[in-house]
């Protein structure tokens, strides 16, 4: 199991999105996404978090908040639990990112974007303040979503096999 944190980043009543487009064999490929990535040996959410903000996008993050634990299966990898935050106190001028294009998108505006199926499902949650959840998608190996589960009891959308 590899472990990761994603933080969305907003201002203004917008997220700094990151377009993933830069990178080969990149399975973010053409999809917006907030900044984050893997955590190092011996690091902790907050640490990692941080630290990926400062290197994908040049701001400080000064108070992230942890929203949720996401856990991620897909068919044939070994899946991922990702720590999901939210900050709107952070520092810096916002530089280029190897990764792809940054960009601040109005909130209203996130759906009409590339999205992973799963996203639209914690994006709208992380919006009510305070309430903290967990959350298990389960992906087919072509991208779709089979499978979303809220604190460990309630699904989000019907059980799909494939069709």
């Amino acid at each position: 199991m590899r472990y990761s944190t994603l933080c969305y980043i907003e201002r203004d009543g917008k997220y700094l999105m990151l377009h993933r487009v830069r990178k080969k064999n990149d399975v973010n490929r053409d999809k917006w996404i907030g900044v984050g990535g893997g955590m190092l040996e011996g690091e902790s959410p907050e640490e990692c978090v941080c630290r990926e903000a400062r290197e994908e996008t040049g701001l400080t993050l000064c108070a992230p908040v942890l929203r949720s634990v996401v856990t991620f299966v897909m068919e044939g990898d070994e899946g991922e639990i990702m720590f999901l935050f939210k900050c709107a106190d952070f520092s810096g001028t916002l530089s280029d990112c190897d990764e792809g294009v940054l960009e601040w998108i109005p909130k209203e505006a996130l759906y009409g974007l590339d999205l992973w199926e799963g996203d639209r499902i914690f994006l709208k949650k992380i919006e009510n303040p305070g309430e903290f959840f967990t959350l298990k998608l389960e992906y087919a190996r072509d991208g779709r979503l089979l499978k979303a589960v809220e604190n460990g009891t309630r699904g989000l959308i019907p059980e799909r096999k494939d069709s």
